[in-house]
């Protein structure tokens, strides 16, 4: 490892391409946004801007949650994501209904891989159908849009 890093002298990114290579397919879809590394992040910055952050935050972590392997992990997972998205008063409280919050908060003694899904469409939903199109009308998008067109 150190004799590759001491002779690479090419440019190191956490981009494997161009990441405005992809803006304008960001357009045909929420799913297109939240497929792309990029697009997750100037998706998120467009969020926090509209100070509903928590959505795509809680989104994400739901989709980590689901990859989790052991038990032990899943259990702490479901914890830290009760309590910063789910519980009532949780610092990134999500809009949720009553049902699928107390539905969660029952569960959350013996959660499994599924114990947010209903929660993560209710939010991807609202993200879909009221965040992005305002997404695509932002100075953030149409901004990338030009600087991708420029190139």
């Amino acid at each position: 490892m150190w004799e590759f890093s001491k002779k690479f002298t090419g440019r190191l990114c956490c981009f494997q391409k161009d990441p405005l290579e992809d803006v304008e397919s960001w357009g045909e879809s929420v799913d297109k946004v939240l497929g792309c590394k990029a697009g997750q992040i100037a998706f998120r910055q467009f969020l926090k801007s509209e100070y509903s952050e928590e959505n795509i935050l809680f989104w994400l972590a739901c989709e980590d949650y689901k990859k989790i392997k052991s038990n032990a992990e899943m259990i702490s997972s479901a914890n830290r994501i009760y309590s910063e998205f789910v519980q009532t008063e949780a610092p990134r409280q999500i809009n949720i209904d009553w049902g699928t919050r107390e539905n969660i908060s029952k569960n959350i003694e013996r959660p499994t891989l599924s114990s947010f899904d209903t929660a993560q469409k209710l939010v991807y939903s609202l993200m879909a159908r009221d965040c992005y199109p305002r997404f695509l009308k932002s100075d953030i998008y149409q901004g990338l849009l030009r600087r991708a067109d420029s190139r």
